[in-house]
């Protein structure tokens, strides 16, 4: 009797271990959602759609000021902390370049650290920083990308690699910075490499085995839907449309979103045509790879303009009308509303100051008309271009609130000084730069703003209220609560609460280390969370901003409502 009771004691055991460390698609389906628990955070942008919004209101703005840090966990790493992490059942699981790390939430306490191998000599074909945005986790399993273009499966519970598989050749221009992402118990993951004349795609894996289930590429080669917006010719093979940022998901529809990044080379007079998928996003059949539909935010993209920043999904009412809408702020200055059945234009704002293309869209074209500026810069003058490249806003990911239909992001301001080299076709060598023009940014009057912080309409994008960012731009990812609050992050270090309906900053707190991360929030027995990393990046933009202003840095920082 002793002896079956031990064994079933036992089974007992095993049997909770393997519940407590299953994530099943149902688990990631409900996250962010109605009916997710609020103890777990399992997906990039804290839920499918992305909107980087929770309901949890415990913090909120009648105690916001006794938010204090409740741990801080080092991360040992000083290129830079860009990671969104992700909670299940108590635990933390975050990565950087350096390693992937689990942490016991209660304690701030390291479970356990599994080191990121990967050849170093890589680091040279990484344009914009050695930078880690993330894991994914399934099924007792945490996804990871390496930046030599690997992606590996890790066992939640002990940290230990239960496959390898390489997604692509670093030496050929390829490297991946984003998290993976898991739709419909399919693996994706993106990739970068837009500045070395790569071919993008998207691909997709079986997460038990790591074995490459299908890849979707995003320039067309000839014979393929679309090849007449590429020249007959292998310039496709070199086209660019790198997809950095994770994709969203909508397992209604059971399509994944994805941004495609610049052509390649970056001067399209040597890939003549609107270059499709480049500078679009793409609704992809998780389990096939299909193309269901795609839209292009800037055709004949030569601007260095990728169009990979996040594709929030969201059920609005527009115009008087309930609509299924994709909301996207692209890095050409425009924001974007999309019919996310069918990929339609249902409105396109300039929401920073464009001087490329005419500041609206028109909806029954669909696509942006472009300027005088824009001509003289096809023709190879020397021209200021409004926004810079970097963006009217960057892959730092905005929130949106469901209850008032409004998003909150960064915005950039500053004007790039641009010319194409027409001249010479640029000199393609696998690894090394493929570009074919000549940037630099224009000086700015210190006294002005870099840019805002602000609340936006999305379809009029209509500011609620903005707040100048005058030290340094942001280039925190944003979350907003059910409690009033935004929380967002400056590269001076302070992470910060604002005020959802008037933009007032209602509480600080200096991290150390800039804040370049993507804050989240949860709950555990009943209280509320507030986590994000902090240590400065090393993108080339913001060494600039911040040289021998703000030192290097990687933590991790945790906070609650101080108890009485």
């Amino acid at each position: 009797m002793k002896r079956s009771m031990y064994l079933l004691l036992g089974f007992c055991t095993i049997f909770n271990w393997s519940i407590t460390q299953a994530q099943t698609q149902q688990e990631l389906i409900a996250d962010g959602n109605k009916g997710g628990n609020t103890d777990n955070v399992l997906t990039y942008g804290m839920g499918y759609h992305q909107q980087r919004f929770s309901p949890l209101k415990q913090i909120n703005k009648a105690n916001i000021k006794k938010l204090v840090p409740v741990w801080s966990h080092s991360l040992n790493n000083n290129v830079g902390e860009q990671a969104q992490p992700m909670i299940y059942n108590g635990v933390m699981y975050v990565t950087n370049v350096q390693q992937t790390v689990a942490i016991d939430i209660k304690t701030g306490r390291q479970i356990w650290a599994t080191p990121i191998d990967w050849e170093r000599e890589a680091a040279r074909i990484v344009c914009c920083g050695l930078s880690n945005r993330g894991v994914a986790i399934y099924d007792g399993k945490v996804f990871v990308a390496s930046l030599d273009s690997y992606i590996k499966a890790l066992d939640a519970k002990t940290g230990k690699q239960l496959w390898r598989t390489k997604v692509a050749e670093w030496k050929d221009g390829y490297s991946i910075t984003s998290a993976p992402t898991v739709a419909n118990g399919v693996l994706m993951t993106g990739m970068t490499g837009g500045e070395y004349g790569v071919r993008g795609f998207v691909a997709g894996y079986d997460p038990q085995t790591g074995k490459e289930l299908w890849r979707r590429f995003t320039t067309v080669a000839p014979g393929e839907k679309g090849s007449e917006t590429w020249p007959n010719d292998d310039s496709y093979l070199r086209g660019g449309g790198s997809t950095w940022i994770t994709g969203s998901y909508d397992p209604e529809l059971d399509l994944t979103f994805w941004g495609t990044g610049n052509g390649g080379p970056w001067n399209s007079k040597w890939r003549p045509g609107d270059n499709l998928y480049v500078a679009s996003v793409i609704a992809i059949r998780p389990k096939t790879g299909e193309i269901a539909w795609h839209y292009q935010w800037t055709p004949a993209e030569t601007y260095d303009y990728d169009g990979v920043n996040e594709n929030i999904l969201a059920d609005m009412t527009i115009f008087g009308q309930k609509r299924k809408a994709l909301l996207h702020a692209d890095r050409n200055g425009f924001m974007y509303v999309l019919d996310r059945t069918n990929g339609k234009l249902i409105s396109g704002h300039a929401y920073v100051p464009v001087n490329w293309a005419k500041p609206t869209i028109d909806p029954n074209t669909g696509r942006v008309e472009e300027t005088d500026v824009a001509a003289r810069i096809r023709a190879g003058e020397q021209v200021e271009l409004q926004p810079r490249w970097t963006g009217g806003k960057n892959w730092s990911p905005m929130a949106y609130n469901p209850n008032t239909q409004k998003v909150f992001l960064p915005m950039q301001e500053e004007t790039a000084i641009y010319q194409l080299n027409n001249k010479d076709m640029p000199n393609y060598k696998p690894g090394e730069r493929y570009m074919g023009a000549t940037n630099s940014t224009k000086a700015r009057d210190p006294k002005l703003p870099w840019g805002y912080f602000g609340a936006l309409d999305p379809v009029s994008v209509k500011a609620d209220w903005r707040i100048p960012q005058v030290e340094f731009p942001i280039w925190s990812g944003t979350l907003v609560t059910g409690g009033g609050i935004v929380f967002t992050g400056k590269l001076s270090g302070e992470f910060m609460a604002v005020d959802e309906k008037t933009g007032k900053v209602l509480w600080e707190f200096q991290t150390g280390s800039a804040i370049n991360a993507q804050p989240i929030t949860y709950t555990l027995a009943g209280r509320q969370y507030v986590t994000v990393l902090s240590g400065l990046a090393t993108g080339t933009s913001l060494r600039r901003e911040t040289a021998g202003k703000v030192q290097p840095g990687a933590s991790v920082w945790t906070f609650a409502i101080m108890k009485d």
